[in-house]
């Protein structure tokens, strides 16, 4: 049965991968469905207390993680007779998230040219800006920290047709890319949007809490 013309339109989360030098957008990665759940945790960051004035001294923003399930299901596409669905599974859905912890290939090659020939030093290889949109108010550069697959059902060629990834992400903020960055300007639309948000809240009373005066 079609959706009713007055639904509302579901928006996904995703991944956006941005070129580190240029910030041209190099990939867009839809989740297939929505997380039911995401969990956050926030770490202050202070001032090691030396002096009583230190104590609430705050030197830089929170180690902030997001940890989410998400579950792919080949079905959808078996439905409409994708062509690579028949063919691989969620192989090809998997290996999108999976290579963002890659380098790539003709990177892994060319540094080792590098070092055949003699070049004494070698710069790591950058990998791409990583995004993780959850609405338009929450657009951040974030580090994959942990993935986990868990493939849960096989195609009669062991191509998996369903699974569920684990995947924790750490906010990068200013400290890790600087102001002068993309990432980083990113990063402070973020906290000023979470500030925003926050002056949206009405305060309450000390007579809510039991109290006249502090």
């Amino acid at each position: 049965m079609p959706s009713s013309p007055l639904s509302p339109k579901i928006i996904k989360g995703g991944i956006v991968l941005l070129d580190p030098d240029t910030s041209a957008v190099k990939k867009i990665i839809p989740l297939q469905y929505n997380p039911e759940s995401i969990s956050r945790s926030l770490t202050p960051k202070r001032l090691a207390v030396g002096e009583q004035s230190d104590a609430l001294r705050l030197t830089a923003p929170p180690e902030e993680t997001y940890t989410l399930d998400i579950e792919l299901d080949a079905t959808d596409f078996l439905e409409v007779k994708d062509d690579q669905a028949i063919e691989d599974g969620l192989q090809s859905a998997l290996s999108i998230l999976e290579t963002i912890v890659y380098p790539s290939s003709s990177e892994l090659i060319a540094n080792n040219n590098l070092a055949a020939s003699g070049t004494l030093e070698i710069i790591p290889i950058e990998g791409p800006l990583m995004l993780f949109i959850w609405s338009k108010n929450r657009v951040m550069p974030v580090q994959i920290t942990t993935f986990t697959i868990a493939e849960e059902a096989f195609d009669v060629n062991l191509n998996p047709i369903r699974a569920k990834i684990n995947l924790v992400m750490k906010v990068m903020t200013i400290d890790d890319l600087g102001f002068d960055h993309k990432g980083g300007s990113l990063y402070l639309a973020y906290q000023k949007q979470k500030e925003q948000l926050a002056s949206k809240y009405k305060p309450g009373d000390l007579g809510a809490l039991g109290i006249n005066d502090i």
